[in-house]
């Protein structure tokens, strides 16, 4: 059995995350009650602030992190790691490439700057259900405006990104084109598009402010849908402005015989992705604690 852990991007994020965790492991306890207003967020959210860019993103890291975290101690180790935009940084966070709080610093602040980033109201991000990559990339070219790919997700499913009138003209395209359904997301701006490259380089300042160690466990990043052999620094840097190549991730894995596929934190979104790919390979999702105990002792087994 090889195993690899997927970790959730921004939106899968939800109040009452980790809490049961909280109340039954000194783990998730101890880590959280390091970061108060955070698990704050994560249980409660009284300020009405989880699905805010600047909060969520830290709020999913923290969660992931402890979940894995206590997958690890229980014996669940993987060979590989990977996780959908914010979710890269949780691996990473995961696999020791900084410390929780140096994590948690980068992390507060690239949500931070990718908020401020975008003007509310002025980009926007769809889903493209059931076109292939020549027909999403066909669909982008628009007359006026901006629109980009923002995710290659899994088979049949793409995201655009992109100014409001371009993604408005490529979502007319999409269903031109023979797009089953095509979807606005409920985000609050152009997340993985040019609009970006401004912000990467904020984030660079940011990025750079630590020393990245080398990831314990093998990691499989969305700037090309593989391993990378570049500073660490320099894949994030990109990342938050490029393409995200999940679908040839879990296709990567796959190749590498990975054949058990455990998402880790808030969501079941990743494992939809990977099932699409091949139904085949095992398949498991740890969001609570019951799933967790369920997932330790089918692993164990």
């Amino acid at each position: 059995m090889k195993i690899a852990f997927l970790f959730a991007g921004q939106g899968s994020q939800y109040v009452g995350q980790g809490k049961d965790f909280y109340e039954n492991l000194d783990l998730a306890k101890e880590t959280y009650d390091r970061f108060p207003k955070i698990q704050e967020i994560c249980f409660n959210d009284s300020k009405n602030v989880i699905n805010q860019t600047a909060y969520a993103q830290p709020a999913m890291l923290l969660t992931g992190y402890i979940i894995s975290k206590s997958l690890e101690k229980e014996g669940i180790k993987p060979e590989y790691t990977c996780g959908l935009s914010l979710g890269e940084y949780t691996a990473l966070a995961f696999d020791g490439a900084w410390g929780l709080d140096q994590a948690m610093d980068i992390i507060s602040n690239r949500g931070r700057i990718m908020q401020d980033a975008l003007p509310l109201g002025t980009t926007k991000m769809a889903a493209v259900i059931g076109l292939d990559r020549e027909k999403v990339l066909e669909g982008v070219k628009v007359s006026e405006g901006v629109c980009e790919v923002a995710n290659y997700n899994c088979p049949g499913q793409i995201v655009i990104t992109g100014d409001n009138k371009g993604v408005d003209l490529a979502m007319e395209n999409m269903k031109a084109l023979g797009a089953l359904k095509v979807v606005e997301l409920n985000v609050s701006g152009a997340f993985h598009s040019s609009f970006l490259l401004d912000a990467s380089k904020e984030l660079r300042k940011v990025l750079d402010k630590y020393t990245p160690s080398n990831p314990k466990y093998k990691m499989v990043y969305n700037v090309s849908g593989k391993e990378e052999n570049r500073p660490l620094n320099d894949i994030l840097e990109d990342q938050i402005h490029s393409s995200v190549y999940f679908e040839d991730t879990i296709k990567y894995l796959m190749d590498q015989g990975v054949d058990t596929f455990v998402e880790v934190g808030p969501g079941k979104s990743l494992s939809g992705f990977v099932k699409r790919v091949n139904r085949k390979v095992g398949i498991y999702t740890v969001t609570d604690y019951e799933s967790f105990k369920a997932t330790v002792e089918a692993l164990r087994a």
